[in-house]
C-alpha cells in the first residue's frame, strides 16, 4: 500500500469507526465498491474505442 504502514491503516480504519459509526462502514463500503467498478468498467471502455480507431486506420 505503498506509504501506508500497519499502525496508519489501523489509525484510519478506528477514526472511520468512531465517525461513521459500525452500521454505516458496510454501506460505505459496498458504495466505494461500486464506484471503483463502475469507473474501471468505464476507463477500460475508452481504452477499447481508443484500440478500435487504431486498428480501423490501418
Amino acid at each position: 500500500m505503498g506509504t501506508l504502514g500497519a499502525g496508519s491503516i489501523a489509525l484510519i480504519a478506528i477514526v472511520a469507526l468512531i465517525i461513521f459509526g459500525p452500521k454505516k462502514l458496510p454501506e460505505l463500503g459496498k458504495a466505494a465498491g461500486n464506484t471503483l467498478r463502475e469507473f474501471k468498467n468505464a476507463t477500460k471502455g475508452l481504452a477499447d474505442d481508443d484500440d478500435d480507431k487504431k486498428k480501423s486506420e490501418k
